[in-house]
Parts: C-alpha cells; structure tokens; sequence
C-alpha cells in the first residue's frame, strides 16, 4: 500500500511539473496559519546580514518598514480592484532599486495573512536576488526553462518569511529576452496565475532601457512597478521607460534612496 501511495505522489509530482506549477503547500494547521511547503526547501537566513542589506524582515519598525506597508496597501488595492494577482517590478537602468524593492514588497505582502507570495527572479542575464538573502547561487528559472530542471527542486521557503516562495534565477543565459518571451514561460506563468486564488506573484524584471528581456516579458504580466533612483534616475529616461511600457498596466512608481525629509 505504501508503495501505492508513494508512486500516486510522484505521478502527481510530475503532472505539475509538466504544466509549470509547483506542488501545493499544505493547508495551514487549524488556528496556526503555518503553511508546510512539502519539497520546498526551506534555508535559514541571517538576520545581521538582513539588516546590512535592508530588507525589512531584519529591520526594526520605523519609517523604512512603513514606507513598504504604504506601498503594500496601494498595490493590493489596486490588484483587488482589477482582480490582478501577477507584477512585475521594474527600473529605467541598472542599480536602482528594484530588486529590493521587489523583495520588500513581497516580503510585506507575505505578511498580510490573507496572502502567499511567490517572488521569480526574472533577470535571467544577471540574477541576483539570492545575494540580498545572503544565498550562494543556484539553479532556477533559466535552468527550467531551458534544461527541464523540476521545479519543486528550484524553489526556496526563506526561513522565517512565512507565506513567501523563491524562484531563483538560475544559470545566467545570454538568451535571457528569448527565453522569457517563449511558449514555455507562457505556460508557466499561465499555470502559476491560475493556482492559488490568494497568491501574488512578484516577478523582478531586468530594467527596461538596457535588454529587451522586460518589453518581451511585460504581456504576461497584470501591472508593472517603475522604480526610479532619487537624484540619479533621468527625467528623459523615465519618461522613455513608460512609454515602452505603453501597453502594461503600471500601478505607480517607487521613488528609491530618496534623502529623507526634515
């Protein structure tokens, strides 16, 4: 009976992996909200480095933290409104911001008790997410898509961080704008919109003005997030950035590394 069972699960396993999903956590214990995520690994993080990095997990309440909660709230209504669950974040240039945007946002709408979040690092030319994390790299998005890598194998539960899943990366890819804008990567977004009703997916995107990697990848997404660096960031090039997002929903835009006001 066991080995019944045990060949049941692996052909259900398998199933998802085929059509892009990973399998489902487990409902959360009667009156804990704990979610138990099956095969996805869960690693440890440290706080120190959390901190060191700014991800607000680590950090104690004050205006950093409620500034992403602000951000929370606007986001999730906008989503509410239009019944989007996918977003992609987004920057005019390189080292903006957005990639820990991407993770503060994620992270502060995982812990609002009524969601899970799935956060994909979509920059397959430069995947960095795991840095901020403090994580050695590892296979990913890239690796799926282009090698079949099984998906429950890629995915990562950050260790405190409940109601969040990563998916790395993966191998860098010179190939990145034609991998994201493949059949494949529609179905997989196709198949993790789908999944959960109460699940948002984060992807962090490559910065519009440098690949083509965002522009391909944008109809797959319900709305984008513009992060602009304060004092850096050009007014030609903000405004060149949402004019190639024309034809993407953009729910606001982040004003980063902003000076704080007296």
């Amino acid at each position: 009976m066991e080995r019944i069972k045990q060949a049941l699960e692996k052909a259900r396993q398998e199933r998802e992996i085929r059509s892009g999903t990973e399998p489902a956590p487990a409902q959360p214990e009667a009156g804990t909200g704990k979610i138990e995520y099956g095969q996805t690994q869960s690693v440890p993080l440290d706080d120190a480095l959390l901190r060191k990095n700014r991800i607000v997990t680590g950090l104690e309440p004050g205006p950093f933290t409620e500034s992403y909660k602000r951000l929370r709230t606007q986001v999730l209504q906008r989503f509410r409104e239009n019944n989007w669950n996918v977003l992609g974040v987004t920057s005019p240039g390189e080292g903006e911001g957005k990639t820990l945007t991407a993770i503060n946002l994620a992270i502060s709408i995982a812990r609002e008790v009524d969601y899970t979040v799935l956060l994909v690092d979509a920059n397959l030319r430069h995947p960095q997410m795991l840095e901020h994390f403090g994580l050695p790299p590892r296979k990913g998005l890239s690796d799926y898509l282009e090698n079949d890598a099984p998906i429950p194998e890629l995915l990562i539960q950050p260790g405190p961080i409940e109601h969040l899943v990563i998916f790395p990366g993966g191998t860098p890819a010179a190939n990145s704008a034609e991998m994201l804008n493949s059949p494949k990567m529609a179905d997989l977004v196709q198949g993790m919109k789908s999944r959960y009703h109460s699940r948002i997916i984060i992807f962090d995107l490559p910065p519009v003005l440098t690949t083509a990697d965002a522009l391909a990848f944008s109809p797959y997404v319900d709305a984008a997030l513009l992060v602009v660096e304060d004092g850096s960031t050009q007014k030609q090039d903000v405004e060149r950035a949402v004019e190639l997002l024309s034809t993407t929903n953009i729910v606001g835009t982040v004003l980063n590394k902003a000076e704080a006001q007296p």
